[in-house]
C-alpha cells in the first residue's frame, strides 16, 4: 500500500514549529501530516505514541523524523501497538541511531540537567534496525557546530556524527553536504523524501 499519512517528529530543543516548512511541502505532495509537537526534554512516550495511534488509524504511514525525533520513532515501533503495524517507512535527518556522542559528553560533564529525560533516548546504544518498517537515513557532512571541536577529524554534520547514522538492517543511508539543522529546510533532503516515499521498496 502506498503512504497516505506521515507523521513528522522533531529534535531536541526545538517544536513542531521548525518543521512547518517540510510538512507544508509534503501536505502540498497529497499526504496527511500530523506535525506533533512534544517536549523534547522530557518527552511523554504514552502521550506520544496516543496520539501517533490515533492519526494513523489504520492507514499506511510513515515517520520522518529529525534528529531525537528519530530516537523517539524508534521508541514508538518498540512499543509495538497495533496501529504501529501500519508504518511502512521511517525517514531520519540527522538521528543519532546509536546514540550521542554530543549528549555523551554533556552527561559525563554534569551538564545532564541540560539534557533532562531525553538522555533515555539519546544515550541508547542500537546496533541495529529490526523493525519490518524501513529505515531511510540522512545524514550531513558540513561540520558546523561542537563536534569539530570535540572529535577533531571526524565526520559529522556538527552535532552527529556519520557513523551515529549508520545501522545495520537500515534500507538506505544518504549523505549530503548539510549541517544538523539545515537538513530540515534543505531542497535536496525534501526532493529524496518524496521520492522515498513515493517509491516501492
Amino acid at each position: 500500500m502506498a503512504v497516505k499519512r506521515i507523521i513528522v517528529l522533531h529534535g531536541l530543543y526545538m517544536s513542531g514549529f521548525v518543521m512547518r516548512p517540510l510538512c507544508y511541502q509534503l501536505k502540498k505532495a497529497g499526504y496527511d501530516i500530523l506535525n506533533l509537537t512534544y517536549n523534547s526534554l522530557s518527552p511523554d512516550k504514552g502521550e506520544i505514541f496516543q496520539q501517533i495511534d490515533a492519526f494513523i488509524d489504520g492507514q499506511s504511514a510513515a515517520l520522518v523524523c529529525h534528529s531525537l525525533g528519530g530516537l523517539i520513532a524508534r521508541a514508538y515501533l518498540e512499543h509495538q501497538s497495533e496501529q504501529s503495524a501500519h508504518i511502512e517507512k521511517v525517514i531520519t535527518l540527522g538521528t543519532p541511531h546509536k546514540g550521542s556522542h554530543i549528549a555523551q559528553h554533556m552527561h559525563d560533564k554534569g551538564f545532564e540537567r541540560l539534557l533532562k529525560n531525553s538522555v533515555e533516548f539519546l544515550l541508547s546504544n542500537n546496533a541495529d534496525w529490526p523493525f519490518k518498517a524501513k529505515l531511510f537515513s540522512v545524514a550531513g557532512d558540513l561540520p558546523l557546530g561542537l563536534m569539530p571541536i570535540l572529535r577533531k577529524g571526524s565526520e559529522s554534520d556538527g552535532t552527529v556524527l556519520l557513523d551515529e547514522t549508520r545501522l545495520h538492517g537500515m534500507a538506505e543511508h544518504q549523505v549530503f553536504h548539510l549541517s544538523h539543522t539545515s537538513m530540515i529546510y534543505s531542497r535536496q533532503v525534501l526532493e529524496y523524501i518524496l521520492n522515498t516515499l513515493a517509491t516501492k521498496h
